[in-house]
């Protein structure tokens, strides 16, 4: 009894994944969305006074809490877009959009405990797209290097 045994044939990334072009579109057009609302958010809790911003929390949020909040914002921002249109450390982007996703789910807790039911619903619709962008740049549309 012979078998016949042939050598698998690995086949590139590209041919065996159908392309999609509109969701890479898509992912690129809310990845520079985020990243907008992001670099503008942390941007603020870092260069705004410290009594301005924690008179604006819904719960008491101690000030340097909210400064580390503003950089990861701005370090998460960057780190949507700069890997991506810089072909460096492109497996970044996925980690920045799911530490995005942790800040929001945050952010969504702090704002029903602070009375806002409703309100809770923007961060909320945030951490979903960019829990679409870590999902979608880990597995539909990976950047490649």
């Amino acid at each position: 009894m012979t078998t016949n045994i042939e050598p698998r044939v690995r086949k590139d990334a590209d041919e065996s994944r159908p392309r999609r072009p509109l969701v890479s579109y898509a992912l690129w057009i809310i990845q520079g969305l985020l990243a907008l609302l992001f670099l503008y958010t942390g941007g603020m809790k870092l260069l705004l006074p410290l009594e301005m911003l924690t008179a604006q929390t819904p719960v008491p949020l101690s000030g340097r809490f909210v400064r580390v909040l503003g950089a990861a914002e701005v370090l998460g921002a960057l780190g949507l877009l700069l890997p991506g249109l810089l072909h460096v450390r492109v497996g970044l982007t996925p980690l920045a959009a799911a530490g995005l996703v942790i800040i929001m789910s945050g952010a969504t807790v702090l704002t029903l405990v602070g009375g806002g039911g409703t309100l809770a619903l923007i961060p909320l619709a945030i951490g979903l797209l960019a829990a679409f962008v870590a999902y979608g740049r880990w597995s539909l549309r990976p950047l490649s290097d």
